[in-house]
């Protein structure tokens, strides 16, 4: 296992990323507020900072991918992105659909995967994966690099 925090504190976009950049990863991250997520990803996207989506990203996590320039960002073999619409609790503490937010949300995604959601029914309540091949369509991979001077799990 340390071989695997080794090779993956080494990772960094082939494409123009030096050295001296850090580097963010996202993993096992299941959402959460919308709000939260866009003060978190606007400080990530002025920061310069590479995002290496090496697992689940779903909910608002996804806002990355409309937050954080393309060329910043890459996908793992492991990544996971889940969407789904945004919702509030009901008066009965039941999950209601926010179509307002979900808009919102929605439009914070680049067109190639609003594109993919709307083939695919758009923003429901039930959650739907972008991952593998389809994925790996849209975003550049990561690859190893035993010098890259950061990695912050996110």
């Amino acid at each position: 296992m340390k071989l695997m925090t080794w090779l993956l504190a080494g990772v960094v976009l082939l494409a123009g990323v030096g050295t001296s950049h850090a580097v963010v990863r996202i993993a096992g991250d299941r959402g959460g507020r919308i709000g939260t997520y866009v003060d978190r990803y606007q400080d990530l996207r002025t920061s310069g900072e590479t995002v290496i989506i090496d697992g689940l990203c779903a909910s608002a996590c996804t806002i990355v991918l409309g937050a954080v320039p393309h060329s910043r960002i890459c996908v793992t073999s492991h990544a996971n992105l889940g969407f789904h619409a945004a919702w509030d609790f009901g008066a009965n503490g039941r999950a209601v659909t926010n179509p307002e937010a979900t808009q919102m949300l929605y439009s914070m995604y680049p067109p190639a995967v609003r594109r993919w959601i709307a083939s695919r029914g758009g923003l429901t309540p039930r959650m739907i994966f972008l991952r593998g091949k389809q994925l790996q369509a849209l975003y550049k991979p990561c690859y190893l690099d035993a010098q890259a001077s950061s990695i912050r799990s996110h």
